[in-house]
């Protein structure tokens, strides 16, 4: 099981207009899949990314060149239940914010949608083959990871971690459980991939693993809003 994140002790000196904006897309968005009922599938079918689309000339010709890129964006907005949507979000506002705040709000939206092609190009690569539909914000997600292990390696992280049926809070550096997370991730695509290659569902790991690198070297070559952050309880 992944430690549940709940708060860094980073100062931020702005607000993260972007973060409460992806938030409340991601929110508005699962709302809106819910109030179709069974028209979701279709939703689902024509946004989602189907890797066999990306490498197969039916597919090409089926949805054309701009629904191909249009289904790369949509479906970061697209989630599959709750618990996938909430898991999300909570990773998304503990790291994100801080991520935001380094690099400025223009510079973050930038980051969070390269990273979300990224992934979802990663996953075509491994499973070429795959016609099973792909969505969520994961792969965007793993991609502000990336850039805030790059970025603040440091950062003390609140952490829920479970032990002997219950939860306990304590304090870890950031590198220790974004470096477990990113661990975890690329064990279990390994094991998939070895077992299954072209699986029929299931997480998408690889679209995580190739999030998280790009968004790590994203941030080498960005230029940062400001230098240092200063550790403090803000909000």
């Amino acid at each position: 099981m992944i430690p549940i994140p709940l708060k860094d002790n980073l100062r931020r000196e702005t607000w993260p207009v972007i973060t409460l904006v992806l938030v409340g897309l991601n929110l508005a968005v699962f709302l809106f899949e819910l109030s179709l009922g069974n028209r979701l599938e279709q939703l689902i079918q024509v946004f989602s990314v189907v890797p066999a689309r990306y490498t197969g000339a039916e597919g090409w010709s089926a949805q054309g060149i701009v629904g191909l890129i249009v289904s790369l964006f949509a479906s970061m907005f697209l989630h599959a239940g709750w618990g996938h949507l909430l898991s999300n979000m909570l990773f998304l506002w503990v790291f994100g914010r801080s991520v935001e705040d380094r690099f400025g709000h223009r510079k973050f939206i930038g980051l969070y949608l390269i990273c979300g092609v990224g992934a979802a190009f990663t996953h075509i690569y491994i499973n070429p083959l795959s016609e099973v539909p792909t969505v969520g914000a994961s792969g965007a997600i793993a991609g502000v990871l990336g850039a805030y292990l790059l970025s603040y390696p440091a950062a003390r992280i609140t952490t829920l971690v479970p032990l002997f049926f219950l939860f306990w809070s304590i304090e870890v550096p950031a590198f220790l459980i974004l470096g477990y997370w990113f661990l975890i991730q690329f064990v279990a695509g390994w094991q998939a991939f070895m077992i299954a290659p072209s699986a029929v569902g299931g997480v998408a790991w690889w679209a995580h693993i190739g999030g998280f690198i790009t968004g790590f070297l994203l941030a080498i070559g960005l230029r940062p809003r400001r230098k240092k952050p200063a550790p403090a309880w803000l909000w």
